[in-house]
């Protein structure tokens, strides 16, 4: 069902099964799946595909200009997966020329009122941003991560798999899978144990993945050379090979690491 008083663009892909609300504007070359809805004064623009089930609620901007002075009309894109939740106000913006030229986006995952996702931006599934939570260019969120309310992401920032960004807080480094993370440019807090918790994990593992986690961010040498010297004995470990594999890799902003009280 369309409604007569939305606008859309005769070059648009729309579904049949998709729900178009009151007063939308999709532009020429919105694809849009199956069963997604959008519920009223909603925008999509651009180069933007999105798959199936999703909602929209009203007042979502997707699609439109990135927020980057650099931006210079190149043809770039949005990708939206499945099951997918836009509160109201949400906003989110395509790739440039700088990013790769994409912003993707799994599925399953909720976006609270006002929750930004800025150009070039890579959010995997069952993700959370909270209401009001922001990320500049070019952030990476894996899967699972929670970001709470009125907390802002730097550019280039990654935030592994499982993370809990606390409300309020400011990141600037790359926050660890399954790290646990509150205040403005702080350290780590401690493991997110309530998202190994949720994940099945049982109380001896855990304590296991906390001790080696002390032996990683020792600071009594670099993390590189404490992973060559303690790993070896907990690579059967999958939460651990996960820290690792992400410390190993390309970082642009810096590790966040704990405090050395």
């Amino acid at each position: 069902m369309f409604h007569p008083s939305s606008i859309i663009s005769e070059n648009s892909k729309i579904h049949e099964s998709t729900y178009i609300g009151p007063y939308c504007v999709i532009g020429d070359n919105v694809i849009i799946g199956k069963n997604n809805k959008l519920i009223s004064h909603v925008s999509i623009l651009g180069n933007t595909t999105i798959e199936d089930g999703n909602i929209f609620y009203p007042f979502c901007s997707v699609g439109s200009d990135p927020q980057d002075l650099k931006y210079n009309n190149e043809k770039s894109f949005l990708k939206i997966g499945s099951n997918n939740k836009f509160r109201e106000n949400v906003t989110v913006n395509p790739g440039t020329s700088g990013g790769g030229l994409n912003t993707l986006i799994g599925n399953n995952c909720l976006f609270m009122v006002g929750s930004h996702i800025a150009h070039d931006c890579i959010i995997k599934s069952n993700v959370i941003l909270a209401n009001n939570a922001t990320l500049a260019g070019h952030v990476e969120i894996d899967d699972n991560a929670i970001i709470g309310g009125n907390s802002a992401i730097h550019q280039f920032v990654r935030i592994g798999k499982y993370a809990m960004i606390g409300g309020m807080s400011g990141v600037e480094k790359d926050i660890i899978p399954y790290g646990l993370y509150m205040g403005i440019r702080e350290n780590l807090k401690a493991l997110n144990l309530v998202g190994l918790k949720r994940k099945g994990l049982n109380s001896n593992l855990i304590n296991k993945i906390k001790h080696m986690i002390n032996q990683i961010f020792d600071t009594s040498d670099t993390i590189e050379n404490n992973i060559k010297k303690n790993i070896a004995s907990t690579t059967q470990i999958q939460e651990i090979k996960e820290i690792v594999e992400f410390l190993n890799s390309n970082s642009k902003r810096g590790i966040t690491t704990f405090k050395n009280d």
